[in-house]
């Protein structure tokens, strides 16, 4: 499974978990070897064995959906660690989680903290999680674009959490989102003032793409 960051302080790494592509991330505090996952999609053996060697203190949760979910009460129940989400996303989960996040909060793992962001527009309680200049987004940004969002009322509030919440980071902040590839803020920037500087049917919502919408 690669690595997609490391550095003195920590090290990220993703799992493309099957059925749906859904990317898992475990997170290790490199001086003490705590770590947590983030989303919890499949194959619950598989993530069960990467973190082996490391102490797991959470799962987070970057929305509800069942793609990222999927072997969550199993993982749950191996692990014994406490499970972490929003309250708009709750009762979506198949059981009640034990921590309760919000913006701004901070969760601490070893010597690593992460900056809970609250990004709702692809799933009411949708969450980001930030340390230094990486960012796990979930499903609220990806190369390219937003995600999914079902109205166009969505569509706007998923914009102006990414616009609030994201693009005030620093421009060399890495994403790694929910499914497929990782991508640099500067040029969901740059991708997003191309959008912004067109007009769109009022209509807009679903797959939504900066360069082609």
């Amino acid at each position: 499974m690669p690595v997609v960051e490391k550095d003195d302080h920590v090290q990220i790494d993703k799992l493309e978990i099957a059925p749906f592509g859904t990317n898992a991330y475990v997170m290790v505090c490199g001086a003490t070897r705590d770590s947590v996952l983030v989303d919890a999609p499949g194959e619950s053996s598989r993530i069960a064995e990467r973190l082996k060697g490391t102490n797991p203190k959470y799962i987070l949760i970057t929305h509800s959906h069942i793609d990222h979910v999927g072997a969550l009460s199993e993982l749950k129940s191996r692990l014994g660690v406490p499970v972490a989400a929003h309250q708009s996303d709750a009762g979506s989960l198949p059981f009640s989680p034990d921590v309760l996040l919000n913006d701004g909060d901070e969760v601490s793992f070893g010597n690593v903290k992460l900056k809970v962001l609250h990004t709702p527009g692809h799933t009411p309680g949708s969450l980001c999680f930030l340390t230094g200049q990486y960012l796990i987004s979930g499903d609220t940004i990806f190369p390219g674009g937003p995600g999914r969002t079902n109205t166009p009322d969505d569509l706007k509030q998923i914009i102006e959490s990414i616009t609030r919440k994201v693009f005030v980071l620093p421009d060399d902040t890495r994403i790694h989102p929910g499914h497929g590839d990782s991508t640099v803020l500067k040029k969901e920037k740059e991708g997003f003032a191309a959008f912004a500087s067109r007009t769109h049917s009022p209509n807009l919502c679903g797959d939504v793409l900066w360069l082609s919408a």
